[in-house]
């Protein structure tokens, strides 16, 4: 599907003309939308708008990294819309000169509507207004963002409060689960702030300085995206590593318990070793009361040696 915007030289808006009425229009610049182009379609782009071919290319394939191309006559940009259920990018291509604009995608992007029914409403002030149509459409793409890194954020800041690191190992394993969306998310983030500071240190593009500054400000928002990723990562990587703590000090506390307990019964079970020996001249076994004999000195042993972990504290650890 094919949408159109155009705005006359006396500053009216034309909305959804067909492409065969463009240069009979008296337009001081237009904005046309391939969503979701059919192949013939996309040929409009080569035999219409005769676009480089490198461009075209770039256009058609998937997926190209965020980045910015000058030709002679048109800029090609590549920009990156977020999947908000998969967090994955996808492509966002942008013909530009100083009198029209050009998006191709192959899905479908809400945040170029709210783009075009800001222009359509309330207009621009810009001398260029397909270099503002072109802001707005990057400017909805990195608004869209902040929902999905403030999610993460709140559903961090609320596990860091409830986790138990000795027990909810599930808890555990939703904190690397949304490790691994920040990282996802980062190398979406990451290649749009690279990409706009080329636009707002590009000369071939020749933005002014009030232009230069909106468009400084999405980097700003960008700048605040990274910030945000990178310390909520570093909060996971913290949560993870009192994890592991937690764990290393709880199993060192079963093995102390162990040790405790096997100490105790080592001389108990070496004298039963000896006296369950079957020489037959063993004095003790002759005695009459030399069973009840033993068994009190077992448990004088056992009970002195339990009295000498507990003076040493090393009896605190079955309280773990």
């Amino acid at each position: 599907m094919i949408r159109t915007l155009g705005i006359t030289k006396d500053q009216e808006t034309i909305v959804d003309f067909p492409l065969s009425e463009l240069k009979q229009l008296n337009l001081e610049w237009y904005w046309i939308d391939f969503d979701q182009a059919t192949p013939k379609e996309n040929s409009l782009l080569s035999n219409f708008f005769h676009f480089h071919p490198l461009a075209i290319e770039d256009c058609l394939m998937r997926l190209q990294r965020p980045k910015v191309d000058y030709y002679d006559d048109t800029h090609f940009l590549v920009v990156h819309k977020m999947n908000a259920s998969e967090l994955e990018a996808e492509e966002v291509n942008i013909f530009l000169a100083d009198q029209f604009i050009v998006t191709y995608h192959k899905t479908a992007v809400p945040e170029l509507e709210i783009a075009r029914k800001r222009i359509i409403n309330q207009g621009t002030t810009w001398e260029r207004g397909s270099y503002y149509a072109m802001y707005q459409v990057i400017d909805k793409l990195v608004d869209s963002y902040f929902p999905m890194v403030y999610n993460i954020e709140d559903h961090l800041n609320e596990m860091e409060d409830q986790l138990n690191y000795q027990k909810n190992a599930k808890a555990m394993n939703d904190v690397f689960d949304l490790r691994s969306d920040l990282l996802h998310i980062r190398r979406i983030v990451l290649p749009m702030r690279d990409l706009l500071y080329r636009i707002m240190n590009s000369g071939r593009l020749g933005l002014a300085g009030p232009e230069r500054a909106y468009f400084g400000d999405i980097h700003d928002h960008l700048v605040k995206l990274t910030e945000m990723i990178e310390s909520n990562r570093e909060l996971t990587a913290d949560m993870r590593d009192s994890h592991m703590s937690m764990n290393a000090v709880r199993m060192n506390s079963i093995m102390m318990i162990l040790t405790i307990v096997s100490t105790i019964f080592i001389p108990l079970t070496f004298i039963a070793g000896v006296y369950g020996m079957n020489f037959a001249h063993m004095p003790e076994l002759e005695w009459h009361y030399g069973y009840y004999i033993v068994l009190a000195c077992m448990f004088v042993i056992a009970i002195s040696m339990i009295a000498w972990f507990k003076i040493k504290g090393w009896l605190d650890y079955f309280k773990l």
